[in-house]
């Protein structure tokens, strides 16, 4: 599933290039996403310009003139910089095409992905204004996190995937920072101190600039008629490396656990 530095980095690629283009028009393939593209889209957003691109929790925003795309990439969904010529492929469901003969293609094998069109404010959005804090601002700090935490007896990993606290830290990400933080994922919230939390916050912050570093690299071929996934390979310490090596004691890491039905892993020697 894309996470959060893999929609950033798709934000980024996508801006780059379509930054006050205008949209001449939609062409729909497939409109049976998670919910149904509405049928006056290709209408509503016909000639309009794209203003800028925004990301909001997994959710990308093409904010233009007339109104804005809300867009998330599911659990298989991505988003294409692409010549108008180059062949739609299967999964292939919607063209937004620009000049230059150029289109943003979004693909979705699943169909669990989905576009939506607002003329509201965006983030006034039923599916975006309860959101929590994002992870990389400044609003996110030990002692926010040590706040919510106190009043929890949830599971420290399932807090901090807690879209309502804090936006984008899924699972992959929850396994790394809890790993370099020290945390052992099955700590009580209320276990932890603040030192901790500013610890969870620290590790939380770096490993999703780097992820979204490592992502950038990976998606500066936005225009490939080849359609590359930009998702990249994150060097993982502990996510899918059950019963591996760990990478700071040489002991062995855990078997799957399963918290909330996500996949974890840690280390009982490095973590407490």
């Amino acid at each position: 599933m894309p996470e959060l530095p893999e929609v950033e980095s798709t934000c980024r690629g996508i801006r780059d290039v379509l930054l006050n283009q205008k949209i001449l028009s939609v062409h729909i393939r497939e409109s049976r996403l998670r919910w149904p593209i509405s049928p006056n889209l290709a209408i509503e957003i016909k000639n309009s310009t794209v203003l800028s691109i925004e990301r909001r929790a997994k959710y990308i925003l093409i904010i233009t003139n007339k109104g804005t795309l809300i867009i998330h990439l599911g659990m298989s969904g991505r988003l294409q910089v692409a010549p108008l010529t180059s062949p739609a492929r299967k999964h292939d469901h919607i063209d937004f095409i620009f000049a230059h003969s150029l289109c943003l293609r979004f693909n979705d094998t699943r169909r669990f992905g989905s576009v939506l069109w607002t003329t509201h404010a965006a983030l006034q959005h039923p599916l975006l204004i309860n959101l929590g804090v994002e992870p990389l601002s400044t609003a996110f700090t030990g002692d926010y996190l040590f706040t919510h935490a106190r009043q929890s007896k949830t599971l420290i990993k399932k807090s901090i995937m807690n879209h309502f606290i804090v936006v984008g830290i899924g699972n992959i990400y929850a396994n790394e920072a809890l790993f370099y933080a020290g945390i052992l994922p099955t700590r009580l919230s209320n276990s932890l101190s603040l030192a901790e939390c500013k610890k969870l916050v620290a590790a939380s912050k770096k490993i999703l600039r780097y992820a979204i570093k490592r992502g950038g690299t990976t998606l500066r071929d936005f225009l490939s008629p080849g359609g590359e996934k930009g998702y990249f390979a994150l060097e993982l310490a502990v996510y899918g490396k059950a019963l591996e090596t760990c990478i700071q004691c040489n002991n062995t890491l855990s078997e799957v656990l399963y918290i909330n039905q996500r996949a974890t892993v840690y280390c009982s020697y490095c973590q407490h």
